[in-house]
């Protein structure tokens, strides 16, 4: 007679299955003690799956889900340690429920395979049915070689979760050590990415591969580490200085978030007012003087906390979570220690994809605006910046969140239109006396229109001084905006969280229905 196999696995009979009740107990006890054991040696100054999962959630919240899954095997000796390579299940955040998974490295590399994808799966249509949020903490070697195409087959039905949960639960990658191939595309289908600096690589082609197909030498950490995809391809948007900072960053992250897209934000009593009264200088004399915009964002959101995100990626914008009066709010600016805080194509991108995750959860959008306009130049014109530069106008005319514009400084050409402007759907826009709202600079300006007229003058220097003043008077001041009702109000500058706070309540009980459609084509 055969012996037959029991999920208890390879050559545990059912002839041996423990009797009484008291037994069974055990036999319990015994297989969760065998099942949660590593499956083999982890890198050094590395978490465990589980550890990681306790650190990330609130102590003693955690709820294992497919603890007794094994993998699928050809043969019965196979090796097919429980759980199958991923630790998926749920628990709370500051007492807020999330799903998690966490892949183990230490059983088969992390590498997915049927039964690993089926797990994952399962807890992302968990997260969608409860409408909580999902972290994924990656750590594995891509698609199980040995389980050929199912393990490809379940790449595509994770994506198609992560694509299904875009815009109803936030979902939150963090790579924690390699996460290659097809794994590396279902965190960038995600909302946000946490690399650990010096320990995560994410790519599509290894070094190796690289070198052997083209020639091209180089590192996984110039591939996709963690630096790399922060400051150079923005496939990242938090680098964190190891794996507590890692998950830490996680906890923070939701707590400006809602649970899901039907849910506010959670709200917290009001923080700090920080003094505004050094704003009233923060804006140098000269035009071309560089300043710190998060000075100014410092001064007006709650106890001056910013979380900034992708922080080290197109400097020349600032896109970031922070709370006025206890509430969450996107804050997008330009800043002019980089670039003069023009947008070019990586700051387009930027922010445009921040700024629609805002408005797919609800969460209200606060710009400040000091921007010369999009740049100019054969390699942005070559490489897109028309279609590129066009995903920041649909993403800030298509949001339907409360939308508060405060113009600092600048606010030339098509940089003022896209840079939260009433023509794109803006609700509330403020401007200090600083700023100047026109189609470009007084320098500009005068050399175009008045180019001939500065030929054949006798003193050209001179009337050039006269056409800039002129200029200046008319156009380099925010009320010619605020005539034509583009700009509600010009404040003071010590005046803006008082003017942002009342703008935002104002704006709570907002509604904006749109037409009926599938979904608009954003120029991809």
């Amino acid at each position: 007679m055969s012996t037959e196999v029991t999920a208890s696995g390879p050559g545990e009979t059912a002839a041996h299955a423990p009797g009484t009740t008291a037994e069974r107990v055990a036999g319990l006890r015994r297989r969760r003690d065998q099942a949660v054991t590593p499956g083999g040696p982890r890198r050094r100054g590395e978490f465990s799956a589980r550890e990681r999962i306790e650190r990330l959630l609130d102590k003693d919240s955690f709820t294992e889900t497919g603890l007794f899954v094994r993998a699928r095997a050809a043969g019965e000796d196979a090796r097919r340690p429980c759980g199958d390579g991923v630790v998926t299940g749920y628990g709370t955040v500051d007492g807020r429920p999330v799903c998690v998974f966490a892949q183990d490295s230490t059983v088969f590399g992390g590498s997915m395979g049927e039964a690993f994808g089926e797990k994952t799966v399962a807890l992302m249509e968990l997260a969608l049915k409860t409408g909580c949020p999902v972290v994924g903490l990656n750590d594995g070697g891509g698609a199980r070689i040995q389980e050929g195409v199912a393990a490809l087959a379940l790449y595509a039905e994770l994506v198609r979760r992560n694509v299904k949960a875009s815009g109803v639960i936030p979902q939150i990658s963090v790579v924690l050590g390699p996460c290659a191939g097809g794994a590396a595309y279902s965190p960038a289908i995600t909302d946000f990415t946490v690399m650990v600096d010096g320990a995560s690589h994410m790519f599509v082609t290894g070094p190796d591969v690289i070198e052997t197909v083209t020639g091209e030498r180089t590192t996984a950490e110039e591939l996709g580490g963690a630096r790399t995809s922060n400051t150079v391809n923005g496939n990242a948007h938090f680098l964190a200085a190891g794996e507590e900072d890692a998950l830490d960053t996680v906890r923070d992250l939701l707590s400006y978030l809602p649970a899901n897209n039907l849910e506010r934000p959670p709200e917290y009593a009001p923080g700090h007012a920080p003094p505004g009264a050094g704003l009233d200088g923060i804006v140098p004399d000269r035009l071309g003087q560089a300043y710190d915009m998060r000075d100014i964002l410092h001064a007006v959101v709650d106890d001056g906390e910013l979380l900034q995100v992708q922080e080290l990626f197109a400097p020349n914008i600032i896109c970031g979570l922070a709370r006025i009066e206890g509430r969450s709010v996107g804050v997008v600016a330009n800043q002019p220690l980089h670039a003069a805080g023009v947008l070019d194509i990586d700051a387009s991108e930027k922010a445009a994809r921040f700024v629609r995750f805002c408005d797919a959860f609800g969460i209200p959008l606060l710009t400040f605006a000091d921007v010369p306009g999009y740049l100019s130049g054969v390699r942005q014109e070559q490489a897109g910046i028309i279609r590129r530069g066009a995903k920041l106008l649909y993403a800030y005319a298509e949001a339907t969140v409360p939308k508060v514009t405060v113009v600092v400084r600048k606010a030339y050409g098509g940089g003022y239109a896209v840079m939260g402007s009433k023509h794109l759907g803006a609700d509330v826009n403020l401007a200090w006396p600083t700023a100047r709202i026109a189609v470009m600079g007084a320098e500009g300006a005068v050399g175009v229109l008045h180019r001939r007229d500065l030929a054949a003058a006798d003193d050209p220097e001179a009337l050039r001084a006269r056409l800039l003043a002129a200029y200046e008077r008319t156009h380099g001041t925010p009320y010619l905006a605020a005539e034509r009702g583009y700009v509600d109000a010009v404040i003071a500058p010590r005046e803006t969280r008082e003017q942002v706070c009342r703008a935002l309540r104002a704006l709570r009980g907002k509604r904006a229905p749109m037409p009926e459609r599938r979904h608009g084509n954003i120029p991809l």
